[in-house]
């Protein structure tokens, strides 16, 4: 993928964000019913067959690949950003659950605006760190960006059943660094799904 980490990331993000809007059509907001356990249950399951793929050198049975996985572990990691942060016309799961009819009065807009924010916030932490790592990401073995991924979904998951964080990061975090190392790892696999 050629390009620099700026325009690399949002190749990247604005695939991902095609997506999240063509499913958002498709489906409605439901994911705000999802609980905290589940999003992340999501995105595991998502990181754990991007590593049973590696492990078996890339055979699979159904025809998507790594790179369509590590997009889901993008978008459900925007997701929980989304329903966990506050932003603008996004309710509550309990607003949710409280009444279904919510689901339909929120604006699609507001859900995109939210992405996209979610987005922009992640790129600003991916651009300080990179600089601060010296693009150390370039000389890592796609594994470990894999695994990167696979420990900080361990790491929410331990945050979500202690209640959250006495002195590391938090769960927020940890899936900016799970968006970020997924993105590392696809610019690296020069996946053609993303046009440069």
């Amino acid at each position: 993928m050629k390009g620099t980490l700026d325009t690399q990331y949002d190749a990247i993000i604005n695939y991902s964000y095609g997506i999240f809007r063509d499913k958002l059509a498709d489906y409605g907001p439901n994911w705000l019913l999802l609980r905290p356990a589940s999003l992340v249950d999501d995105i595991w399951r998502k990181v754990r067959r991007i590593r049973t793929l590696e492990e078996h050198g890339g055979v699979r049975k159904i025809d998507e690949g790594r790179d369509v996985e590590f997009v889901g572990v993008i978008n459900y990691s925007l997701i929980y950003l989304i329903q966990h942060s506050g932003f603008p016309g996004i309710p509550s799961a309990e607003e949710v659950l409280r009444d279904l009819s919510v689901l339909d009065r929120i604006r699609t807009q507001d859900i995109l605006d939210a992405y996209q924010k979610a987005a922009a916030q992640v790129k600003e932490l991916l651009l300080k760190k990179n600089f601060d790592y010296g693009d150390a990401w370039k000389s890592m073995e796609p594994c470990s960006l894999t695994d990167q991924v696979v420990v900080r979904v361990c790491r929410v998951k331990s945050l979500l059943a202690k209640g959250g964080a006495k002195v590391s990061d938090g769960v927020d975090a940890q899936l900016m660094d799970i968006i970020n190392f997924s993105v590392f790892a696809l610019i690296r696999m020069d996946s053609p799904l993303f046009g440069i």
